[in-house]
């Protein structure tokens, strides 16, 4: 907490929201005044113009708390991992969110995609005026191949919906079809959820036979580009499970500070729990936020035990 404390006590600049029409004009304007410590006063009573998100987009999403986000799973890439059948539920959807800010929107996303479609979306998204925060990947020995790409923009709401449009058709072009049309599979699971919820004390919600924990960061307050980044925009750790008590599989991503880092990859790693990715998700926030994807195959009591430890070495001082 010690950074975030710094930006609210140092001198800061106020930009106005309509000043930042792309991911270039708020990199220069986060030049000319000194880079991170620049705050965006977002009007209190801001609101997203949702059926006009929807009629640019050509697509449905869910509204929480005057966010608003679109979500893709990829119903078409069959993938496997160690014979697991990975489905969206276990971190297999593409999606983008949107939050108001004056007469502007922020808009960040991430985009889960094959070898081939990389290149191509690269090329797309710089096109439409997004920025490219991140690309890595969360599983290891897939099937196929895939990568995941953190994209962002801040501008008025018409300019991202199109480029979001735009992004998003392009990868329609490229698989030859809307990964969202292919069937749907589920999954096995007898898990013990109760026993799992009493091990890391919340609760998840069951979809196609994937239990899913989506846990908050309360404790930190965190901005990207001076703008607030909520839980629902892609800030918060996950657990998702599927299979038995005696064989579970669960992959997941812990949203970190800087000085978590190690003693959650030691945790998760003494508890047999294997660490396939440890990465940024944005570039201008504050504080600093490291992002750590992980899988594990076996015992799921164990396991669970081993996600217990690393979220306790999260948010120490802070109820979970």
């Amino acid at each position: 907490m010690k950074r975030l404390f710094v930006l609210l006590s140092a001198p800061f600049f106020f930009i106005a929201c309509n000043q930042l029409t792309g991911a270039g004009e708020a990199n220069t304007a986060d030049t000319a005044t000194g880079g991170k410590n620049n705050v965006i006063a977002c009007p209190p009573d801001t609101k997203l113009d949702i059926a006009k998100i929807e009629a640019i987009t050509g697509r449905k999403g869910v509204e929480k708390n005057g966010e608003y986000k679109i979500t893709v799973p990829q119903n078409d890439l069959n993938m496997m991992v160690d014979g697991f059948k990975i489905i969206p539920p276990m971190g297999l959807s593409s999606w983008v969110a949107f939050t108001p800010c004056g007469d502007s929107v922020m808009a960040m996303g991430d985009l889960v995609l094959t070898e081939i479609d990389l290149k191509w979306l690269q090329q797309e998204v710089i096109n439409q005026g997004f920025s490219i925060t991140a690309i890595h990947n969360h599983f290891v020995r897939n099937r196929p191949n895939v990568m995941y790409m953190h994209i962002d923009r801040t501008a008025d709401l018409t300019t991202v919906a199109t480029g979001i449009k735009a992004i998003l058709n392009k990868i329609n072009e490229v698989r030859g079809g809307n990964p969202q049309e292919a069937r749907a599979d589920s999954v096995k699971n007898t898990l013990d959820m109760a026993a799992l919820d009493g091990i890391l004390g919340h609760k998840g919600e069951l979809n196609k036979g994937v239990y899913k924990y989506t846990i908050a960061r309360p404790d930190v307050q965190l901005v990207e580009h001076g703008i607030p980044v909520s839980s629902f925009m892609g800030f918060n750790t996950w657990a998702a499970w599927q299979g038995t008590m005696d064989r579970a599989a669960v992959a997941g991503d812990f949203a970190m500070l800087e000085n978590e880092v190690a003693p959650v990859i030691k945790q998760l790693t003494i508890h047999g729990l294997e660490v396939v990715s440890v990465h940024n998700h944005m570039v201008h926030e504050e504080p600093r936020i490291f992002f750590l994807h992980y899988w594990g195959v076996g015992d799921a009591r164990q396991m669970a035990k081993g996600l217990r430890s690393a979220l306790d070495e999260t948010g120490k001082g802070a109820a979970h």
